[in-house]
């Protein structure tokens, strides 16, 4: 349950949902701590994503990226929640390591 939380609430609440996740649970389940570190890179990236997305807004590429970023956020971490209901491993894709 906690490694679907981590995902569902990467969607409403960015990376601090699964930072939660995986501070209390990284030494308990290792279930749980690679979902959450899974979604917390991929929460990482999407901020960064958002972060630059705001200035290239002037020129107006940021209202694309943005969205994109958004439609990512939700349909990658509609997956991985699936995934993790399951009991299953989740990569997100082209996502770097930088939590590990």
């Amino acid at each position: 349950m906690w490694s679907l939380l981590a995902h569902v609430g990467g969607i409403f609440f960015s990376f601090v949902a699964p930072l939660i996740v995986y501070v209390i649970y990284k030494d308990r389940d290792p279930f749980v701590r690679r979902h959450a570190v899974q979604a917390l890179n991929f929460q990482i990236i999407i901020a960064i994503i958002y972060f630059v997305s705001v200035p290239l807004s002037v020129i107006g590429i940021g209202i694309l990226t943005g969205f994109a970023a958004w439609v990512c956020t939700l349909v990658f971490g509609i997956m991985a929640a699936m995934a993790a209901n399951k009991g299953e491993e989740y990569t997100y894709p082209l996502i770097p390591k930088m939590v590990t």
